[in-house]
């Protein structure tokens, strides 16, 4: 979607957006309307019952200058200290006109004084909102086509542009997230997921590494192999570093990322019912993939290491059994009792490999590791698990900064005895209850002393089965904007 900003309202065919604070005077916000047109819009807004909240929306055709202009009155709400607000309107805004056989939609901002950043919050909601992917679709109604090509904020002030690139470079990381998700598992499979990646992020000065199976096994991960080895899909552990903090030598911030492409549940399998859905269970590794475009976008001064775990999980003769034992990189044992408790083997290696070859002092790793983490929160937060009071604090209010959110969960001795096996030093599961809590405490096992470490899971996230507003049903994005705003706010020198 194209976006621009100016200071004059263009002429010519467009869909016109006037918003409107709840405590605005309609007749003062129309004052560029005729006398006729103004009695309109407050007659219509009246009729659709317009009460000015957050993202509302009255519409109605009006005639502006002897032309039919379709006007927008959209609603900011009354909480003026929320900069949230100008995004819900702007993907308001494209949610109403996406298919409308609009092309152009100019949103007038002139006489609100809200600012250069409040203008391009609005111009990022709406174009993350119209975000779709059609490449695979090759019958679209005419009406189920999108038509919204333009959206033009006037009277943003000095610096809009500016506050664009940084949003617009987060935009294309989230995008870039959704489009992985999104994909389905003949076409994003470790190998592909690499190369996407590789092709997006190599020109932006981002350094791709890439350990394949015979590595790996050099290195011991035996707990990230065993997870692939029933798949014909080889297995990769993806390393993407941006340097851009000055000195390369600084210790970087670590993000680790879940990537099962596609997940079967292995040997235990998943119920026929909803398995398609399974193709997002390497959301964690898309949200990590996304933010490291989005650093590198806006070039943010900072040392930051993003890993992706990755491997699809698939039955067949060579699968990895339920009662199996696997030595992970980092020498402790454990003992397989459900192969689709997967997730938590794939990051245990990356984790420990993470450690010993960039010695972090902050580690966040990202999956969609439990079913029992939406049970607990639904799909309206993520759960973030950590052991330091500090760095869960600073995601906590990223994730509110950037409606990412996150509650936090507990961890501690109590369920950590919960996942000792009988025969080796864990298993990779503990009884049903608390189950995403034990999942993160199997994890913590692998965390070294002195790091800072939290697990954030997101398994009811990164896939929505309605719209919000910034996203239609579908891929979501979660976690890019979430880990870009902890970079930003916490680790740029």
């Amino acid at each position: 979607m194209k976006i621009s900003f100016t200071a004059q309202r263009p002429t010519g065919s467009h869909a016109l957006a006037i918003p409107v604070w709840g405590e605005d005077l309609l007749t003062e916000r129309l004052a560029g309307l005729n006398d006729g047109a103004r009695t309109l819009a407050a007659r219509a807004a009246e009729a659709q019952r317009f009460e000015r909240e957050a993202g509302g929306i009255a519409e109605i055709f009006v005639d502006d200058n002897g032309a039919a202009r379709r006007l927008l009155l959209v609603g900011l709400g009354s909480n003026r200290s929320d900069p949230g607000v100008f995004e819900r309107v702007g993907g308001a805004l494209t949610a109403r006109l996406l298919t409308s056989g609009e092309t152009r939609l100019v949103v007038d901002l002139s006489g609100l004084d809200v600012g250069a950043d409040a203008a391009a919050r609005i111009a990022f909601g709406a174009a993350a909102r119209s975000w779709r992917y059609d490449i695979y679709r090759t019958k679209i109604s005419r009406k189920q086509k999108a038509t919204l090509e333009e959206v033009v904020i006037v009277g943003a002030g000095e610096g809009a542009e500016a506050a664009w690139e940084t949003q617009s470079a987060l935009l294309d990381g989230i995008c870039f997230t959704r489009e992985l998700v999104t994909e389905p598992a003949n076409i994003i499979f470790p190998v592909s997921f690499v190369e996407r990646c590789r092709a997006r992020m190599e020109p932006l000065g981002i350094e791709i590494d890439v350990l394949d199976e015979d590595r790996m096994r050099e290195l011991g991960m035996l707990a990230l192999l065993g997870v692939g080895q029933g798949s014909e899909q080889p297995s990769r552990l993806l390393v993407m570093r941006w340097n851009g903090g000055g000195e390369a030598s600084a210790k970087p911030v670590v993000f680790v990322g879940k990537g099962i492409t596609f997940d079967t549940g292995g040997i235990s399998i998943k119920p026929a019912a909803g398995m398609e859905a399974m193709k997002w269970d390497m959301g964690g590794a898309g949200a990590v993939a996304g933010a490291m475009l989005a650093l590198a976008g806006r070039k943010a001064k900072a040392n930051v290491v993003g890993i992706c775990a990755l491997a699809e999980n698939m039955p067949d003769g060579k699968a990895q059994r339920p009662g199996d034992v696997v030595t992970s990189m980092s020498g402790q044992t454990i003992e397989v009792i459900n192969t689709d408790a997967e997730g938590r083997l794939v990051l245990c290696d990356a984790i420990t490999w993470a450690q010993r070859e960039f010695h972090p002092e902050v580690l966040v790793d990202l999956a969609t590791l439990t079913g029992a983490m939406i049970i607990s929160l639904g799909h309206e937060y993520a759960g973030v698990f950590s052991n330091d009071d500090g760095l869960a604090g600073q995601l906590q209010a990223a994730g509110q900064a950037t409606g990412d959110r996150l509650w936090r969960m507990p961890v501690g001795e109590a369920y950590d005895k919960l996942i000792d096996s009988p025969i080796a030093d864990m298993k990779n599961v503990g009884p049903r209850e608390g189950g995403s809590i034990t999942a993160a405490t199997f994890i913590q096992r692998f965390v070294e002393p002195g790091v800072k470490w939290a697990h954030l899971d997101v398994a009811g996230t990164v896939w929505a089965d309605k719209p919000g507003h910034l996203h239609a049903k579908g891929a979501t994005g979660y976690g890019v904007a979430l880990l870009d705003r902890l970079i930003a706010d916490n680790y740029e020198r």
